[in-house]
């Protein structure tokens, strides 16, 4: 029992924390807004045959322009890593 409380008494003991794991989120979120765009020309076709699915349009929009939106902050903030040199 005295190894599993060895690195909360000794902190000399843990493991190093490993290094974070950059991970290309164009990939995430283009596949996201791709999937929101789809589900609207669904949705917008199906409010032209006379359904009631303008809330369904207006999510799917919703979730097409925050993934736009999360598209630009990728962009800026991996030019920044960039630029860092990281």
């Amino acid at each position: 029992m005295t190894m599993k409380f060895a690195p909360i008494i000794d902190p000399a003991v843990r493991k190093p924390t490993p290094k974070p794991v950059r991970v290309d989120l164009r990939k995430v979120f283009g596949i996201g807004t791709g999937l929101w765009a789809v589900a609207l020309i669904v949705a917008l076709i199906l409010t032209t045959l006379d359904h009631d699915f303008e809330p369904l349009v207006i999510m799917c929009s919703s979730g097409v322009i925050i993934g736009l939106l999360l598209l630009i902050w990728e962009f800026f903030d991996r030019w920044d890593y960039r630029r860092l040199g990281l």
